[in-house]
């Protein structure tokens, strides 16, 4: 194993040497059976005599922290010893005040027998043998050297397939050159916010809404002003007069679920026009309708420049491969890919060639059909469980798209002391409370049913009934 040693100066060069691999083997740096350099190669880097290391590992020996075999080399021992390494001395250095309101999630390792949360979808559905012959089939020194260091924003061909699937698929009007590909949504939003945010600016989000995008244009300085949201989407008169950018999920509102109405994306559209706002299109789960006319973008709509949609791949196929991408008014292009280059020059290449033979081949459109048709499966089943063994408790918001459904309670129960009852009995789910900005509002859950299969569907609403 390359193990650093610093040596300070020429005293005691043998104590320094065994002071740093024991403290390493001490806090678990070094565990039990790693292997320490020979040691003439650490005498070698060290520029030391061999005797100076091989006393130092000597005295190791005696103590009981390494053992050497012969003809193999010296390896750590099984010392009980696990201790963290001691924190840095002060605590001088303080993030900006802003980052005292904003914090990760703790990684979340729960895992539920009958899991209704949002955002998750299939993994069983997923075609992974021939995600990894697309993916193998990319790592060859041929394809891997024509693409290093390229300074593209996105993969020629990503591009191109991304810029057919959504023109079909979405009536999206894009071209190749339209297309940025990002690390997923949230940095194709963070790109967005980097060119239009400045410390002050007035950004208007959906309440209830998404809170990735609240915190991040909260953390890039901006006053993040919550606007209602009714039956059509999200209420144009009380957008802020001084709003220069909205944030809104029309095609299936986060987390309530309904569809922006025709004459509201119009009325939306006019306002920014007029307010020369710039309006940011979250089309993350669209792919999945069940019923009803399909929904027409804003960016379709807008006839003036004023739409940057986002779309994302996480819903579709998997959350880990991180693959979204944005499509900006020609105006945008340089500053957005700028943006891209100095946040981390692109994303996985290997993955976005994958991605193209993916679509290219037709399997894309293959496997959305297929999930859909599980999906709209598990969605009736919900809804109608809702509407008939729950109509005393819950009034369900109508969606017609989507991996999730919210619903109302009828009353004005605490739905955060729900979700935690119901997380008792094995049942995941997520209330509706966390996604206000503005204070108090109605209470509800939000029922995902991408992860759950379709026959534990019943027992887990029977176990949330029994909780409500």
């Amino acid at each position: 194993m390359e193990f650093h040693v610093s040596l300070l100066g020429r005293a005691d060069l043998t104590g320094q040497i065994y002071e740093q691999v024991k403290a390493a083997v001490l806090d678990g740096r070094l565990r039990a059976g790693d292997a320490l350099p020979p040691s003439r190669e650490l005498a070698r880097r060290l520029e030391v005599a061999r005797n100076t290391v091989s006393a130092a590992y000597d005295r190791l020996t005696a103590e009981g922290f390494v053992a050497a075999r012969t003809g193999s080399g010296t390896f750590v021992r099984a010392t009980g010893f696990d201790r963290p390494p001691e924190p840095a001395a002060g605590d001088g250095l303080r993030p900006r005040t802003v980052w005292q309101g904003i914090s990760a999630p703790p990684p979340d390792t729960s895992t539920f027998e009958y899991d209704f949360r949002v955002g998750i979808p299939d993994s069983s559905l997923f075609p992974f043998a021939t995600w990894r012959r697309l993916v193998a089939r990319q790592f060859t020194m041929s394809r891997l050297g024509s693409l290093a260091h390229d300074g593209a924003a996105s993969h020629p061909a990503l591009a191109a397939a991304l810029a057919r699937h959504i023109g079909v698929s979405r009536a999206v009007r894009a071209t190749a050159e339209d297309v940025l590909v990002t690390n997923g949504a949230q940095q194709a939003l963070d790109l967005i916010g980097r060119v239009f945010v400045e410390p002050g600016t007035v950004v208007a989000v959906e309440d209830p809404g998404y809170t990735g995008p609240r915190d991040l244009f909260t953390s890039l300085g901006a006053k993040v002003v919550g606007v209602p949201v009714d039956a059509e989407g999200i209420v144009v008169s009380a957008l802020p007069a001084d709003a220069r950018l909205v944030y809104v999920t029309p095609s299936h509102q986060f987390p309530l679920g309904m569809p922006m109405s025709l004459p509201r994306r119009k009325d939306l559209l006019d306002w920014a026009e007029r307010t020369g706002a710039v309006v940011v299109e979250d089309d993350y789960d669209s792919e999945f309708r069940f019923s009803g006319r399909p929904i027409e973008p804003l960016q379709n709509l807008d006839r003036a420049g004023r739409v940057v949609y986002v779309g994302s791949l996480s819903k579709v196929l998997l959350p880990t491969l991180r693959l979204g991408f944005l499509i900006a008014p020609p105006s945008l292009r340089p500053a957005l890919r700028a943006a891209k280059y100095v946040t981390d020059w692109n994303s996985a290449r290997p993955m976005q060639a994958a991605l193209a033979e993916f679509i290219d081949e037709g399997l894309l459109a293959r496997h959305i059909r297929r999930t859909r048709s599980e999906y709209q499966t598990r969605h009736d089943r919900i809804a109608k469980t809702l509407r008939t063994s729950f109509s005393d408790i819950l009034e369900p918001v109508p969606a017609a798209a989507g991996l999730h459904m919210a619903a109302y309670f009828v009353d004005d129960r605490d739905d955060i002391d729900v979700r935690r009852r119901v997380r008792e009995k094995g049942v995941g789910l997520y209330a509706l409370t966390p996604f206000r900005h503005s204070g108090p509002g109605r209470t509800g859950l939000v029922i995902g049913y991408g992860a759950i299969p379709s026959a534990r569907i019943d027992e887990g609403l029977r176990r949330l009934r029994a909780c409500v």
